[in-house]
């Protein structure tokens, strides 16, 4: 079990050790700056000659900081630059000399490869296990090998850095942005539980921003098949402490719902800017996280609105049953909540804004949209949101038809009955029963172009039950 840098460690450490510590840290601090800096255009220049030219990385056999990698080859690899450094190992910049192709180097720790057989075996394995996993919110994994009693795991560069990075630069993450990036990671969980992979170690730092604002789930080097058996790792637990579901701190076995609440802690985090559960030793964190209540997100930031609020807290229920039980569970969940904080105005603009045949503008709490259609004839259609609460709210997709007189009930009825897309029925406009053709969509997960669709069929069947019941065109 792995401790976060926000949380305590597992291990105490001497006054000296930490003061070593911290100067490690600042080396690696500027190590990693300058390997964001080299990414772009680094290996131009870079031929198969000059790769046999470059001299064979010097591997310590007990102490990794004594390694010499960077700017020396390393199997297949030139490594230029360190880009980060977790339990298990260190990630280098590198280039696959054979492909020219830049890409994330993890290299294990000595102490991972030498201390457990169990272990090298176990994250070989799964390394292999989540190759298998392309996905656009997930790190792919290209190959994984070893080289002089060092297992590597080559994987796809994301340049970004990662949300934890972005969260000690910034601070608390708007809401939807922030929504809005565990909604991605959720599709991504979902493909990997479909797949039968658990992932076991979601945490910020693993989550990582692509230089066009993409979001990609990380070190899938822990995952594990659901239907494979949990290999023995010398008693260790495998995660990261704060981010651990209470039933893996209890019994130790990860299962889709302790995922679901990696994710739920990480939303936390990335909303608070703060873990929902502190202590100044490991036994007070877990202490917390068994027994006590995390502090109100809203309480924190009041801005947040209660769906995300009431989101979090279900996927980070103590009682793994009462959460989503798996990332497609959770990811509809948040995909609900992302789309009723969506405004009509933005959805419409996404739907239609390169569309010259309908225009549309605000009326109150409504939109109303003018269509032209291929005759020559236009009908105007109205999308405004139902007045459910906002788990059950609906979007109403509508055009009137004509005044719901009785001489037209049983024409109306008989054309209802053919239609293929929405349906008739009787509303008050402007205190007149009129027929309007009619067509909705759950708030929560309707997307651009089922709204598109759905105003073209709408139009255009209104219009052709106008045409059938009247001979006219006035709406």
């Amino acid at each position: 079990m792995k401790s976060d840098s926000s949380s305590p460690e597992l291990k105490s450490e001497n006054s000296e050790s930490a003061s070593r510590g911290q100067e490690q840290n600042a080396l690696l601090e500027q190590t990693v700056i300058r390997g964001q800096a080299i990414i772009e255009g680094i290996f131009d220049s870079f031929s198969d000659s000059e790769h046999e030219k470059l001299d064979d990385a010097e591997l310590h056999e007990h102490d990794e900081d004594l390694d010499e990698i960077i700017g020396r080859r390393f199997s297949i690899y030139r490594c230029d630059a360190l880009l980060g450094r977790g339990g298990m190992g260190r990630v280098y910049l590198a280039r696959h000399s054979q492909l020219g192709r830049a890409c994330a180097l993890k290299v294990s720790s000595p102490t991972t490869a030498h201390g457990s057989q169990h272990l090298s075996q176990f994250v070989q394995q799964e390394g292999r296990i989540a190759a298998k996993l392309i996905h656009p919110h997930i790190v792919t994994i290209h190959a994984v090998g070893s080289e002089r009693e060092r297992f590597y795991i080559e994987m796809e560069l994301v340049s970004g850095g990662s949300l934890k990075n972005r969260l000690r630069m910034e601070g608390a993450i708007p809401p939807i942005k922030a929504l809005e990036w565990v909604t991605s990671i959720g599709s991504g969980l979902d493909y990997a539980h479909r797949h039968g992979i658990l992932h076991r170690d979601i945490k910020p730092d693993n989550i990582l921003l692509s230089d066009r604002g993409t979001v990609k789930l990380a070190d899938f080097g822990l995952a594990r098949r659901l239907d494979f058996p949990e290999l023995p790792m010398s008693g260790q637990v495998v995660g990261t402490l704060p981010y651990l579901a209470p039933e893996v701190m209890q019994y130790g076995e990860h299962t889709a719902a302790s995922d679901v609440y990696s994710l739920g802690v990480s939303l936390y985090q990335l909303l608070s800017g703060r873990l929902p559960y502190g202590g100044q030793t490991a036994d007070e964190v877990i202490h917390h996280v068994l027994s006590g209540s995390a502090p109100s997100l809203r309480e924190i930031r009041p801005e947040i609105p209660l769906n995300i609020a009431e989101c979090v807290s279900m996927m980070m229920s103590r009682d793994p049953f009462s959460r989503p039980q798996d990332g497609t569970a959770a990811w509809h969940l948040l995909s609900s909540i992302l789309g009723q904080l969506r405004d009509v105005d933005s959805l419409l603009r996404e739907a239609l804004g390169h569309d010259p045949d309908i225009s549309w503008i605000r009326c109150g709490e409504k939109y109303r949209l003018t269509v032209q259609l291929p005759d020559g004839r236009q009908q105007k259609v109205f999308v405004e949101s139902s007045s459910h609460r906002s788990d059950r709210q609906l979007l109403l997709i509508y055009s009137t038809c004509c005044p719901a007189t009785p001489t037209f009930y049983e024409s109306a009825l008989r054309l209802n009955s053919d239609l293929s897309h929405g349906g008739l029925a009787i509303r008050e406009i402007e205190g007149v029963p009129h027929f309007v053709m009619l067509d909705t969509y759950p708030r929560g997960t309707v997307d651009a172009e089922e709204l598109r669709k759905s105003i073209q069929a709408v139009a255009q069947t209104a219009d052709s039950v106008e045409q059938r019941l009247t001979d006219t065109d006035h709406n």
